[in-house]
């Protein structure tokens, strides 16, 4: 491992010379067991400890299929599809690479006892499958997560419809917590320049789910001018949304859980923040009723802010807890655009508000090719930057999780992988030089 960490370091390598660096016949990467599935039977989710079920263990590296490519991972980062996956809920990710593996021709790999976890990725291209055309061994590179077929008809107008679409160290094994990974061709960016690996691992799934959302016409279709309300605006996928609403034009609404959250969105820029634990909004007065005096007064607090407006789109990923006050304070004809269930799968919400009002609930998911490589485009312009705060190794990647799913971090939290320590990886320096406080701007923060 270390000549082939020394090739892919270097960067002046010629393709040839890749291919020619042995890859080893195993790596480190972070797993959980399917022996260990049942182990928080009974217990609560929140309650649940992801570092118990995280192990960072060596695992065979897998053949390289004909469109897929073998990845050296420099770094990689948290999503929250891992703690998903590290808690067992809703349910454990090995029926998910079982089905994979029955279905479609050279995929029984990926059905093993160890799930290798993990959704982002920056790093070296090492080998290519017999079909691979657009990229090469050498070529420095970030993953997007949508692993698609292609070969059925639904698919072709919008990828994220193909009956055989999974998210890439979700649904599938050897994910980007890892020394090395296994990816589609397509899949594969280019590894944005003027970034660090870690800063490039940040943004893939993050921010290409939020431009989906809240950009693209399988999303919200923002316009300059919308008032946008984002919840969890401190986090992964609100930090992008933040700068999104920023950039396009619209008036976001940030809603964070803290004064430092408040903060931090503050000075990237959005004015109207409120702190949901400060002023005490509590959606829910037990475990099977919701309060809609909290939705009234939250809609009234909005409209304090944006001088009488509410809401054209929601931004909502919380789920259970928020969504009944996300249908009842988006305008009358608004858009609840969502994406995930963080705080439970199971939603309700009154539906007069949404019928009576002509208000519309889109259902998003990641994001197809081309939204995702527009996004990339963004962060390799430097219009929109990496929010990453903290940075783990591999060896910690069980307390990076858990941080994730204690809600205690800002922004994205990464994992270095192969790259033996931060700050490696810049090409482009003066584009750096240019944009560093944007690119620290989390880093800062959170220190």
């Amino acid at each position: 491992m270390s000549e082939l960490l020394d090739i892919v370091l270097d960067g002046s390598a010629t393709a040839a010379e890749v291919e020619a660096c042995p890859v080893p016949e195993s790596y480190r990467a972070a797993v959980v067991l399917a022996a260990e599935s049942d182990m928080f039977t009974g217990v609560p989710v929140r309650d649940r400890d992801p570092a118990k079920a995280l192990h960072v263990q060596e695992v065979a590296t897998p053949e390289v299929g004909p469109d897929e490519v073998l990845v050296a991972v420099l770094a990689s980062g948290i999503n929250y599809n891992t703690v998903w996956t590290s808690i067992f809920e809703p349910m454990p990710t090995f029926g998910f690479l079982r089905r994979y593996g029955k279905t479609v021709p050279g995929a029984a790999k990926h059905d093993q006892p160890f799930h290798v976890v993990g959704s982002d990725m920056a790093g070296v291209v090492l080998r290519t499958g017999a079909a691979v055309r657009n990229v090469r061994p050498g070529d420095r590179v970030v993953a997007h997560c949508l692993n698609v077929e292609l070969t059925a008809p639904d698919g072709h107008d919008d990828s994220m419809l193909d009956p055989e679409q999974r998210i890439w160290g979700f649904e599938t094994n050897y994910g980007g917590l890892g020394d090395l990974a296994l990816v589609k061709a397509n899949q594969l960016m280019p590894k944005p320049r003027h970034l660090t690996w870690e800063e490039a691992a940040a943004s893939g799934l993050v921010h290409s789910t939020a431009y989906r959302q809240l950009v693209s016409p399988n999303g919200a279709c923002m316009r300059q001018g919308n008032v946008v309300l984002i919840w969890g605006a401190a986090g992964g996928l609100g930090s992008y949304a933040t700068q999104l609403v920023l950039n396009g034009g619209g008036i976001p609404v940030c809603v964070v859980s803290s004064p430092e959250k408040a903060d931090l969105v503050r000075s990237m820029g959005a004015s109207l923040v409120i702190d949901r634990a400060a002023e005490g909004f509590r959606f829910w007065t037990d475990e099977n009723t919701q309060d809609q005096r909290e939705w009234r007064r939250f809609g009234a607090r909005i409209r304090d802010l944006t001088g009488g407006d509410d809401p054209d789109i929601v931004f909502e990923h919380p789920g259970r807890e928020t969504f009944g006050a996300s249908v009842y304070t988006a305008r009358r004809g608004g858009t609840i655009v969502t994406c995930a269930s963080t705080s439970g799968y199971e939603h309700s919400y009154d539906n007069r508000h949404l019928w009576m009002r002509l208000k519309r609930i889109i259902g998003t998911h990641f994001a197809n090719y081309r939204e995702a490589w527009e996004a990339n485009r963004l962060i390799a312009k430097a219009m929109v930057h990496p929010t990453l705060s903290m940075v783990y190794g591999l060896e910690q990647t069980s307390d990076a999780v858990r941080e994730v799913h204690a809600n205690r971090h800002n922004g994205k939290v990464g994992v270095l992988c192969l790259a033996p320590a931060e700050g490696l990886g810049v090409e482009d320096t003066a584009l750096r030089e240019e944009h560093l406080p944007r690119i620290n701007h989390f880093r800062a923060v959170s220190a």
